[in-house]
């Protein structure tokens, strides 16, 4: 999470903490007026998803210092700690990795659109059933200013006048890399070369090829939608909230 995991996605752009404070205000304030849920356009539910996660959420009480801090900055940003996040401090080598990563990731990644890239990722993980990338994703297009009305629409997105040429070009190479085997072909490269340069489609091939590492990974372990995109992360992922402990074998 930002400083980010690829299980927390492209989320180390919400910086300062005013800057935090009052885009947490915004996205509920959005939430009251409309609302996104994780299955927006019948978003496919895996065959043994459950509401449970198959790793269960490392506690603040067994966790080091660094994932404790880690765990208070989340909580600070996104009201709750993300479930993903505390399931993959379980490897701390790996969660730190992963976190550096997304890291650079997101500063390096600006050539696209914000819109065109966004789409691409939602597309992904809503095509391989990951609730909870959906979930969140949603809530960080709203946070960047994008419209996620049009989300409604995204399953004409070939045909609704509410996405662009080089949106619908962009989800459908999303569509095409995720299918298994993958469809792509010569002609859609040479399009999408045509339409964002060689640098825009390697960032949009990484991107989509990110998230699907993101959407396999939380598919995979039944993390689920955990309500960041109503403004409520209402989901507690262990049985205190408190993120603090002062249990002394934590401190390793």
């Amino acid at each position: 999470m930002p400083a980010s995991v690829s299980f927390c996605p492209r989320a180390s752009r919400q910086r300062g903490s005013r800057r935090r404070a009052s885009r947490q205000r915004d996205a509920r304030a959005a939430a009251r007026r409309f609302q996104a849920p994780s299955h927006i356009a019948g978003l496919p539910r895996l065959i043994g998803m459950t509401q449970k996660t198959r790793i269960e959420p490392l506690p603040p009480q067994r966790a080091g210092l660094l994932t404790r801090a880690m765990y208070r900055i989340a909580k600070r940003r996104y009201g709750q700690v993300p479930e993903p996040f505390a399931v993959a401090a379980h490897h701390r080598r790996l969660m730190v990795a992963s976190a550096v990563h997304e890291t650079l990731v997101d500063r390096a990644s600006k050539t696209l659109p914000a819109s065109v890239r966004e789409l691409a990722v939602y597309w992904t993980a809503r095509q391989i059933g990951c609730s909870w990338c959906v979930d969140f994703g949603s809530m960080l297009q709203r946070l960047d200013g994008l419209d996620i009305q049009r989300l409604t629409e995204i399953d004409d997105y070939a045909t609704s006048p509410a996405f662009t040429d080089d949106e619908r070009a962009a989800i459908a190479y999303a569509a095409a890399i995720t299918t298994d085997p993958h469809t792509v072909t010569d002609e859609q490269v040479d399009d999408l070369r045509a339409r964002f340069g060689d640098a825009g489609t390697f960032e949009l091939t990484y991107q989509i090829g990110l998230e699907n590492m993101r959407a396999r990974v939380n598919a995979a372990l039944g993390i689920t939608e955990q309500g960041f995109n109503s403004g409520d992360a209402c989901r507690i992922p262990w049985a205190t909230g408190d993120t603090e402990t002062s249990d002394p074998a934590a401190n390793r």
